[in-house]
């Protein structure tokens, strides 16, 4: 789809492209395909798509999975996609809102793959929602804010390392990242993309109980950037049992978080179990 059938589309519709619901639309056949490749798909395989727009990467998906799932929030292009999709029995298209979705049903989606172009606004809370789902998805190949990718291929040490770093780690190991040029995208966004790969850990490193300590972890670890984590972290937990966990660690008490890998953040969770103080 070029950006002249795009104007054409929507000018016919007179669609209204609104900012807040980050509609971006990738229209380059090469970074869709590279997109594709990245999923590695099969025909039996089940995606969901979100934020599927004008369908550029739907169209592109289509040929090659056995079933796909679409949910696009904006009930103009719903009716648009309907529309060009009508002959093709495996799609299914869905009008709500995916972050909503996410919160108030509990889906297992183990077997599926997310291919999407996500909007920027609600990518970073759609993965942790991903991420932290029993049914989790079985690899994630998503394109959003190159800032936000980087982030999420982060190792302790990067100044992209941090809590959207570890909680979704946690489930998922990166796989991949390539960048995708502002002029591929219309209208063109302000902001630099990529689409990252990140594949659904063989074995959780935590159990759920653990997952959920794990998270509150992290969040006090991170709470200032530029503090020591042991004094954040007295603030969940005993001065003497953090001394205890820090030292079997070998962490030194003058570490900051960004210094703290996510294999040392799951062992002092284990450690130090669920918060005791407030």
């Amino acid at each position: 789809m070029t950006i002249s059938e795009m104007r054409r589309i929507l000018a016919a519709g007179d669609i209204q492209l609104t900012k807040s619901l980050g509609q971006n639309f990738l229209h380059d056949g090469n970074q869709l395909r590279r997109i594709v490749d990245a999923a590695e798909l099969t025909v039996s395989d089940r995606v969901l798509e979100i934020g599927p727009g004008l369908g550029p990467l739907t169209e592109t998906l289509l040929p090659q999975a056995g079933e796909v799932l679409a949910i696009e929030k904006d009930r103009r292009l719903i009716v648009f996609l309907q529309e060009r999709f009508a002959e093709h029995k495996n799609l299914t298209l869905l009008h709500d809102d995916a972050l909503d979705l996410l919160q108030r049903e509990s889906r297992d989606w183990s077997a599926w793959k997310l291919v999407a172009n996500l909007p920027y606004s609600v990518a970073s809370p759609i993965l942790v929602e991903f991420a932290q789902a029993p049914g989790a998805p079985l690899r994630l190949v998503v394109t959003l804010q190159l800032e936000v990718a980087q982030r999420l291929v982060a190792k302790a040490g990067d100044d992209e390392y941090g809590i959207l770093t570890l909680l979704v780690q946690l489930r998922y190991e990166p796989h991949g990242l390539f960048k995708i040029p502002a002029d591929c995208f219309y209208p063109v966004p302000k902001v630099d993309s990529a689409c990252v790969t990140l594949l659904r850990r063989p074995q959780p490193l935590l159990p759920p109980d653990q997952a959920i300590n794990f998270k509150r972890l992290v969040k006090m670890a991170f709470a200032q950037r530029r503090k020591m984590m042991l004094k954040l972290l007295k603030a969940g937990w005993p001065p003497a049992q953090l001394t205890a966990a820090f030292a079997e660690l070998g962490l030194s008490e003058q570490i900051r978080a960004e210094r703290v890998s996510l294999e040392q953040f799951v062992r002092l969770t284990e450690l130090l179990g669920a918060p005791v103080t407030t």
